[in-house]
């Protein structure tokens, strides 16, 4: 049988009244309603589909290109609820259903949400989850620290922000390591900053090292560059002197000061601070 959820190369079999019939290299079908046939074919070519349930729950083929598919993460809009769930919006002209027991929170019309499609055992059905985290395994990791990864951001925490690492595992990106604004749902490349012998994995947006870091401690590194590895200023120094050298605030720069001294670049001394020598 045609696994559902996914896409399929098959090949036309035969032309039917309700559609073509598409053939797979195991000898199973599925129909292609009218609707999807390409303006031109001929018996015997392939052609891509991907494979859902029908209103019927029958499968059926659809060259349309959903939003989401088996075993993936996704934002997605909620269009219907209903006495048994929600259904979202996924392209298709079949919505895709949340169950009330895979919401995080109860869903709304209108509001976007972050899931991931499964295939239910019990109905054979695709279905939908916002409890994205159960779908995640941390057990066995597949990482290493410094390597870059894809990142899917999915909640914010009091200690920063949760996110999907690889769609695989879990992982956190501190407070102290966000420096632009982040929504849920969003896309992009992170490195892995630590794993831990519990399976935890810590976070950055930054390549690790020195020079990817927070603006305002970049900004003090090239001033400490420029000045042979010193600069004359402390948390007692002025925030005259300070807007006047670095052009940054005295809240900011004690931030930055203290992130890098943190990550072991600096050295604070009662004149000033002194850059690391690098091993």
């Amino acid at each position: 049988m045609l696994r559902i959820g996914e896409y399929h190369i098959l090949t036309i079999d035969r032309d039917t009244e309700p559609g073509l019939f598409l053939r797979g290299d195991d000898g199973n079908e599925v129909l292609l309603p009218n609707k999807y046939i390409p303006e031109q074919y001929e018996l015997e070519d392939e052609i891509e589909v991907f494979v859902y349930l029908d209103h019927e729950e029958r499968p059926v083929a659809t060259t349309l290109k959903p939003l989401i598919k088996l075993d993936e993460f996704e934002m997605l809009k909620c269009v219907e609820v209903t006495d048994f769930g929600a259904f979202l919006d996924w392209g298709l002209e079949k919505h895709l259903f949340v169950p009330f027991k895979e919401q995080v929170y109860s869903m709304t019309i209108g509001s976007r949400y972050l899931v991931f499609c499964y295939l239910d055992l019990e109905t054979d059905r695709l279905v939908a989850s916002s409890k994205v985290h159960a779908f995640l395994d941390n057990s066995e990791l597949t990482v290493e620290p410094f390597e870059e990864v894809d990142l899917i951001i999915s909640n914010k925490t009091d200690l920063g922000y949760n996110v999907i690492v690889n769609e695989i595992h879990l992982g956190l990106i501190y407070n102290d390591d966000i420096f632009q604004k982040l929504n849920v749902g969003d896309r992009m490349k992170g490195f892995i900053k630590k794993t831990r012998p519990d399976g935890k994995i810590d976070v950055t947006l930054q390549r690790p090292g020195y020079r990817s870091i927070e603006p305002n401690a970049q900004t003090i590194l090239e001033e400490l560059e420029r000045n042979n590895g010193y600069l004359r200023l402390t948390d007692k120094s002025s925030p005259v002197e300070i807007q006047r050298i670095l052009e940054m605030s005295k809240k900011s720069f004690k931030r930055a000061v203290g992130n890098l001294y943190k990550q072991r670049v600096i050295d604070i001394k009662d004149d000033g601070i002194y850059l690391q020598e690098k091993s």
